[in-house]
């Protein structure tokens, strides 16, 4: 069991892991080990996750997520691979951690009376300032 939060454990069953040749550094490594790993999380189909978090996941993944709701994620930073399976877990354990975030509620505020007062003296300033332009002669 992976643990995610407090309240929620994702399963190793529930993961599919593929390994791809990767592209960037690694030298002659690179041309003929499969160092990339493919992690692939079912979302919808997911028993650990409640559903205010599937939907969630979904939207803070974006296009990572096929049209069945399956998370893919590609995790190729490193030369070797058991360095990016653990990236690519750390980084499906950091977006479900972000997903089960609640926003706060806003509480509505209201302007202070001296803020009031502030904005329509600089109102009244400012309008001062265009009267001036107005290039009509007169008396100074």
């Amino acid at each position: 069991m992976i643990q995610v939060t407090n309240s929620i454990a994702l399963d190793e069953a529930e993961l599919q892991e593929s390994f791809i040749r990767a592209s960037g550094p690694g030298g002659q490594n690179v041309n003929k080990v499969e160092t990339a790993v493919q992690l692939r999380f079912d979302v919808r189909n997911s028993p650990s996750l409640p559903d205010f978090v599937k939907e969630k996941l979904e939207r803070l993944a974006g296009r990572r997520v096929t049209n069945d709701g399956v998370l893919v994620i590609t995790a190729q930073r490193f030369r070797s691979q058991d360095r990016n399976r653990e990236d690519a877990l750390a980084r499906l354990v950091e977006l479900i951690r972000q997903a089960t975030e609640r926003p706060k509620p806003r509480r509505p505020t209201r302007p202070t009376l001296a803020s009031k007062k502030r904005r329509l003296e600089a109102k009244g300033r400012r309008s001062e300032i265009k009267k001036g332009r107005s290039g009509k002669p007169g008396f100074d």
